[in-house]
């Protein structure tokens, strides 16, 4: 009967687990940029906790657009994450040139 329940209780959790949505961040080069307030950049609502900053939603782009137009808001980062894809060193010298 234990089984059942936990094979129950797995089987409604897996959808939840499935929908969670990939990480999109970021790391501010100076934290003193960091907006004081949630902004919306492309859908996206972007808070910002010393240089860290996190987002949810936000329209379906490349990451490379997504970190240009962050960018032009927040000034240069060092690190930066869009639904699950991580930009490279070079990608973050292109977004941030």
């Amino acid at each position: 009967m234990r089984v059942l329940l936990v094979a129950a209780a797995l089987f409604v959790a897996a959808p939840a687990i499935a929908d969670t949505p990939a990480a999109t961040r970021l790391t501010l080069a100076d934290a003193a940029k960091a907006p004081a307030r949630a902004t919306i950049i492309d859908g996206a609502r972007w808070s910002c906790e010393g240089a860290t900053c996190t987002a949810a939603g936000g329209t379906e782009q490349p990451a490379t657009r997504a970190c240009r137009r962050v960018v032009q808001k927040f000034g240069p980062v060092t690190a930066f994450a869009y639904k699950g894809t991580e930009l490279s060193a070079e990608e973050l010298a292109v977004c941030n040139a």
